[in-house]
């Protein structure tokens, strides 16, 4: 008989389900970003980008940063996954 997942279980379920939602949030908005065009001295993306700041670093790219949320996430789940169906 097929128990349910103990609360403890879901709160690691939904801490694996944020980081790979937030890693895929990351990770596309590195993919659709376009670098900056520069017009002498005028930088052209102050006037119309609607987020400018870094999340991370500059030693880490936001891609990578997301491509590390969506794994972390993902083994998260799947650790989760072990140890509870072990438990039973």
């Amino acid at each position: 008989m097929n128990r349910p997942v103990p609360r403890r279980g879901m709160v690691l379920y939904a801490i694996s389900a944020t980081c790979v939602a937030i890693g895929a949030l990351l990770w596309v908005r590195d993919l659709t970003s376009a670098p900056p065009r520069v017009y002498g001295a005028y930088l052209a993306a102050d006037g119309y980008t609607s987020s400018a700041w870094r999340v991370w670093s500059r030693a880490v790219s936001e891609g990578r940063l997301g491509l590390y949320l969506i794994v972390a996430g993902l083994v998260l789940a799947v650790a989760a996954r072990l140890f509870f169906t072990r438990r039973d």
